[in-house]
């Protein structure tokens, strides 16, 4: 009977290895995805006034499927597509403009394609995209960069890098006020009927890419964000029962709160959720609903670029965003 027990609780640990991953490892799904949002926080203060948009699905008519863009950056006189390069180690480019990473965490050589190959790529999709939902850009409008935030990122002969990329050294020294790394179309003062005309456009713009289809997002405790795909919450029957309004088509994001009851620190936690609206972005205060469930209550949710399913605690998680 032991040997049983024994032999069952190896097997039990071993599927849950597999298919799940613990909390302890949650740097393997976060490094890139908080990455990404680190550096749009970053664009937000070096632009003021400007738009980002993080972990676009784009459809591409062509391919028949969606390709992933990190980040979409919407300015007062541009639009950019720019993909994050979360690489560290010296990097070369050689004669085949592939990138060349030595060292860095892996302590391994590796060769990556051209990542400016692949995000010009991108801004010819995104464009389609727009159009067919009555979005026209001006041409030369949509461009597209390669940004590089490891700060172990060493560039060799970084004269070699083509304009498209900015290095690690480039980018902690982009300031408010200097826009010719990121910027370069539109150059002077809008007079006043241009001015107008470009506001339309860029409401316009804004107003798309807001509705567009998009990853869900886990917010972590620790500033980590996890971008994938939201599957289900696993727990208790009853803390089930209470979170089955918690569905992508009725809900846009919820916030866990934790509180005390019985005397027991965090036994339970208060989750907020708030109604989608198809009208407005998000909603107010006054429409945020609340539950509350054990803080061992799950969410499975299957991370971008993963072959697994991940568990990750309620009590572990700051906030959700689903897409529409």
């Amino acid at each position: 009977m032991w040997v049983e027990l024994i032999c069952g609780l190896i097997v039990y640990r071993l599927l849950k290895r597999y298919l799940y991953e613990d909390d302890d490892l949650l740097d393997l799904d976060t490094s890139h995805s908080s990455a990404l949002f680190a550096v749009a926080k970053r664009l937000e203060q070096l632009y003021y006034g400007s738009k980002v948009y993080v972990g676009l699905q784009i459809p591409d008519a062509d391919l028949g499927s969606r390709q992933n863009v990190d980040i979409v950056l919407v300015t007062k006189g541009e639009a950019l597509v720019i993909s994050v390069m979360d690489v560290s180690g010296f990097i070369s480019i050689d004669k085949n403009g592939n990138w060349v990473c030595t060292g860095g965490s892996s302590n391994k050589t590796k060769c990556l394609p051209d990542p400016t190959v692949e995000t010009k790529r991108l801004v010819p999709i995104l464009e389609a995209y727009l159009e067919q939902r009555g979005v026209v850009l001006p041409e030369g409008y949509l461009s597209s960069k390669v940004i590089c935030p490891n700060p172990k990122f060493s560039a060799i002969h970084s004269d070699v890098f083509p304009p498209e990329v900015i290095t690690y050294d480039q980018w902690t020294q982009l300031k408010p006020e200097q826009k010719s790394l990121l910027s370069g179309w539109i150059k002077g003062a809008f007079h006043s009927a241009k001015k107008k005309m470009q506001e339309s456009l860029n409401e316009k713009l804004c107003s798309t890419l807001s509705t567009a289809p998009m990853w869900d997002r886990l917010e972590l405790k620790g500033n980590k964000y996890v971008l994938g795909e939201f599957m289900e919450f696993k727990g208790k029957q009853d803390d089930l029962q209470a979170l089955i309004n918690i569905r992508r088509s009725k809900v846009s994001r919820l916030i866990v709160q934790k509180i005390s009851m019985f005397g027991f620190a965090h036994s339970r936690i208060l989750v907020l959720y708030s109604p989608r609206d198809y009208r407005n972005e998000g909603a107010s205060s006054s429409e945020w609903k609340e539950v509350t469930v054990r803080s061992s209550t799950e969410v499975v949710f299957h991370p971008q670029n993963s072959t697994k399913v991940r568990k990750y605690k309620l009590s572990s998680i700051s906030s959700m965003s689903l897409s529409a």
